[in-house]
């Protein structure tokens, strides 16, 4: 698909992002052609620390194809070292490109329980 082709591509508000073996379906042909302003990037595990760079990446390239002013944010569901690294090393880009990339979440109680949360407003 040419950059910046409006025809083939589709918007939404929340994309999950595959991980495991489906991950290596998103490449930057993905990110031109499933344009979302939220990204969940999930899937904690060595096999998605090895491909996490390949995937974040692949996100600003296709989102440098984008023709329309659109902020996205990124919402990792699990922390890394790689996300981390890919993180500080492309800063300016992101900023460049409106990237925003979620570094923490809150915690929620309820009950006996606590769990991690993030709350997304469309």
């Amino acid at each position: 698909m040419p950059s910046g082709d409006e025809g083939l591509s589709v918007h939404v508000d929340l994309a999950y992002i595959p991980s495991g073996a489906s991950s290596t379906t998103v490449n930057v042909d993905f990110f031109r052609r499933v344009r979302s302003s939220c990204y969940i990037i999930s899937g904690d595990g060595p096999e998605r620390e090895e491909l996490i760079r390949q995937t974040l990446d692949a996100l600003l390239e296709g989102k440098a194809s984008w023709s329309e002013p659109t902020q996205v944010t990124v919402i990792p569901t699990f922390e890394s070292a790689a996300m981390q690294a890919w993180y500080q090393q492309t800063v300016e880009r992101q900023q460049a490109l409106d990237v925003v990339v979620l570094g923490s979440n809150s915690t929620v109680a309820m009950q006996d329980e606590t769990f991690p949360a993030c709350k997304i407003e469309f």
